[in-house]
C-alpha cells in the first residue's frame, strides 16, 4: 500500500523587469510591515497578561496591497507561530515569544506566503510562476485587473504533486528570491539508487566535506574561506557587544548579523548537500557512512575545534540536511564511528608512525595524500564490508562563490550531475505559454 510523504521543492524566482521586481520587493514588505504590526500587538497582550487572539482586523489594513488572500495566509502564519509558542510552553520549555521580521531601521525580513490555489506553477523549456497581488499595486504598477504578476522560474522543481502554500523570500545577501514550494507526493515515486554503490564522508571545517565512493571518485568541499567570513562576522558581534550600555546585551544590528551569519552558513550547507547527493546519486551510491564525531572530539578537543564543528559548521544540522535530502534519492545515510581513520595510512594500514601536516598525510611506507581524502578512504574501507573501493581518480575539488560550488581549476573536466536541473531558465526574460491566462 503506497503512502504519501512531504517533500519541498526549492528554486529561484526572477522578476522579468526592474519594474516588476520593485512590485514583488514591496509585495513581500508589506507582508513583513503587517507581521511585524500584528506580532508586536500580540506580544504587548502577552506581556500585559491578556489573551493574544482578540487583535485588529489586519487584512484590511494591507488587502490592497497584498490581496486579501495573502494577507490572510501571513495572519494564519503568526498565528500557528503563537500556537507552537504556547505549546512549547505547555511541555516546559523556557522559550521566547515569536519574533519581528527584522524592522525599518535595520532592515525587514522580506518574505511572504501565497495560499495553495492561487499560485500556478508551469514547468517546462521555459518555467514561469504566477502569484496574486493586490489592486493597489495592480494600478500602481500598471497590471490589469485580473492580471498576476509572472516571475521566471530558474531550474526544473523535482517533485510534482498536491502543492502546497508557497513560500517566496528575498535574500539580500544573494540578491535572489527563493521559492519554497511543499508538495504531497506517494512515496513510490522516490527515485531509487541507479545502482548499489557506497560513500563514505570526512566530515571537518577546514575542508568541509572530504568524500570517497566505491566507484573510486573523490569529492572534496573546501571551507576555510567560509569559516574566516564566519569567524570575522562573530568578532563584529563580539565588537558590538562590547559596546552596549550596561544591563543590554543585544540590539537590533547585533540580531541582524546573528541572522546574516546563520543565512549565509545554512545557504552553502543546503547547496554543499544538494550538489553532494546529486553526484553520489549519479555514482550509483546507495548507502552513505558520515564519522561520528563524538570520539574526535573528546580526543582533540579545542575552543577552535569546537567553534569549527558546532558553531560554524553545525555537524548536526548537516546530517539531517543530509538525510533528508539523500532520502529524496532512495540513498540512506548512517553514522559511524571513525575513530583512528585519520591516522591510519589506506596502502599498508600503519597508524603509529603516520604524520599528518595541515593537509597532507604522510605514511613511512611512501603513501603521501590529501589528509581528509585520506581519512574518508580509510573510513569507506572500513565499512564497505565485501564492496571494494576501486583505484582512486583525481579528486573534484570545490569551493564556494557566495552563490554555488564550482569546481576548481585542475579537477577533472565533467558536467555537473544538476547541470540539466538547474539550467532550464531561458536567460533572455521569456517564460512559459505567454499567451495563457
Amino acid at each position: 500500500m503506497s503512502t504519501v510523504v512531504r517533500r519541498t521543492n526549492t528554486f529561484v524566482v526572477r522578476p522579468l523587469s526592474d519594474a516588476d521586481e520593485r512590485l514583488l520587493l514591496n509585495l513581500l514588505d508589506a507582508s513583513a510591515s503587517l507581521w511585524n504590526e500584528l506580532n508586536y500587538e500580540r506580544r504587548q497582550q502577552f506581556f500585559d497578561g491578556e489573551s493574544v487572539w482578540d487583535t485588529a482586523d489586519y487584512r484590511k489594513q494591507y488587502v490592497g496591497v497584498l490581496g486579501s488572500a495573502t494577507a490572510q495566509q501571513v495572519i494564519r502564519k503568526n498565528k500557528s507561530a503563537w500556537r507552537s509558542f504556547f505549546a512549547a510552553r505547555e511541555n516546559g520549555d523556557d522559550t521566547a515569544p515569536p519574533g519581528y521580521w527584522g524592522n525599518e531601521e535595520d532592515g525587514r525580513e522580506l518574505r511572504t506566503f501565497i495560499r495553495n490555489d492561487l499560485y500556478t506553477l508551469e514547468t517546462g523549456e521555459r518555467s514561469r510562476i504566477e502569484i496574486p497581488v493586490g489592486q493597489t499595486l495592480k494600478d500602481e504598477y500598471g497590471l490589469g485587473y485580473h492580471d498576476r504578476l509572472r516571475l521566471e522560474v530558474c531550474g526544473a522543481p523535482k517533485w510534482g504533486g498536491e502543492q502546497g502554500r508557497l513560500e517566496i523570500q528575498y535574500d539580500e545577501m544573494d540578491d535572489t528570491f527563493r521559492a519554497f514550494q511543499p508538495v504531497t507526493v506517494p512515496d513510490s515515486r522516490q527515485d531509487s539508487p541507479l545502482a548499489s554503490e557506497e560513500a563514505a564522508l570526512d566530515v571537518g571545517a577546514n575542508n568541509l566535506v572530504a568524500c570517497t565512493t566505491t566507484t573510486g571518485q573523490q569529492y572534496l568541499y573546501e571551507g576555510r574561506d567560509l569559516f574566516t567570513r564566519f569567524r570575522e562576522t562573530t568578532e563584529e558581534i563580539a565588537r558590538l557587544q562590547s559596546k552596549l550600555r550596561e544591563g543590554r546585551y543585544s540590539s537590533q544590528r547585533i540580531r541582524r548579523l546573528y541572522r546574516k551569519r546563520t543565512r549565509r552558513r545554512d545557504h552553502a550547507q543546503d547547496a554543499l548537500v544538494r550538489n553532494l547527493t546529486e553526484r553520489l546519486y549519479a555514482e550509483g551510491v546507495a548507502t552513505v557512512f558520515v564519522g561520528n564525531l563524538t570520539d574526535v572530539l573528546s580526543a582533540h578537543w579545542c575552543a577552535e575545534v569546537n567553534e569549527k564543528t558546532h558553531h560554524f559548521w553545525a555537524f548536526r544540522a548537516f546530517i539531517d540536511r543530509l538525510a533528508c535530502t539523500a532520502e529524496e534519492y532512495g540513498i540512506s545515510v548512517e553514522v559511524r564511528s571513525e575513530a583512528d581513520t585519520t591516522r591510519t595510512c589506506p596502502e599498508c594500514g600503519e597508524q603509529d608512525n603516520t604524520d599528518r601536516d595541515g593537509d597532507v598525510f604522510r605514511c613511512p611506507c611512501g603513501h603521501e595524500a590529501h589528509a581528509d581524502l585520506c581519512a574518508s578512504r580509510t573510513f569507506l574501507e572500513q565499512q564497505a564490508g565485501e564492496l571494494e573501493v576501486g583505484s582512486m581518480a583525481r579528486p573534484v575539488r570545490l569551493k564556494w562563490d557566495g552563490h554555488c560550488w564550482s569546481e576548481l581549476s585542475g579537477s577533472p573536466e565533467r558536467e555537473s550531475p544538476n547541470e540539466e536541473r538547474t539550467n532550464r531558465s531561458t536567460g533572455d526574460g521569456k517564460f512559459a505559454s505567454v499567451g495563457t491566462a
